[in-house]
């Protein structure tokens, strides 16, 4: 994504909008992963491979920040994590 926000905010109901930037956050979050992810892969030098992935380790927790924050706005988005959660629990058998 590089620093492009990836739906069209204007087109965004205005009692929908803070959703929808949390939304957009987490997807920003999710490709900063991947790219320091990525770039820990190639390095060569082990200290810049270590804070590449410390930096990533540290979106992580703001994808939790942005997730209990869509929970509390969006009353569905818990349950169906839930919901997600014990469908993969079963499927994997441990439940």
């Amino acid at each position: 994504m590089l620093s492009k926000v990836p739906i069209d905010l204007s087109s965004i109901k205005k009692e929908d909008l803070d959703k929808e930037i949390l939304r957009a956050a987490i997807i920003a979050e999710l490709d900063a992963i991947n790219v320091y992810e990525e770039m820990a892969g190639l390095v060569t030098n082990e200290d810049v491979r270590t804070i590449l992935l410390d930096v990533a380790r540290e979106e992580k927790t703001h994808i939790g920040e942005f997730q209990t924050l869509l929970m509390e706005l969006d009353p569905e988005h818990g349950p169906e994590l839930e919901a997600g959660k014990e469908e993969v629990e079963e499927e994997l058998g441990r439940k």
